[in-house]
């Protein structure tokens, strides 16, 4: 859904959407599958942050983002 899609942008030009509802699923993304609180991120010192202390390693967010635009 496209509720749970981000546009990510990396300092080495790379930029991209990346989908991230089928990785809520884990205890500490659960309060993320609300959409209004996906939505509520905030961008920390190296990746996204929400307020219940979930994030996403920079690394993954950039795989995801390479492989998404390698599909498409």
């Amino acid at each position: 859904m496209k509720e749970f899609e981000i546009e990510l942008s990396f300092n080495d030009g790379l930029s991209g959407i990346v989908n991230l509802e089928s990785y809520l699923n884990k205890p500490i993304f659960e309060p993320l599958n609300n959409v209004e609180f996906f939505k509520k991120f905030k961008l920390g010192s190296w990746t996204l942050e929400w307020e219940n202390g979930a994030d996403f390693a920079p690394e993954f967010l950039y795989e995801k983002c390479r492989k998404e635009l390698v599909s498409s």
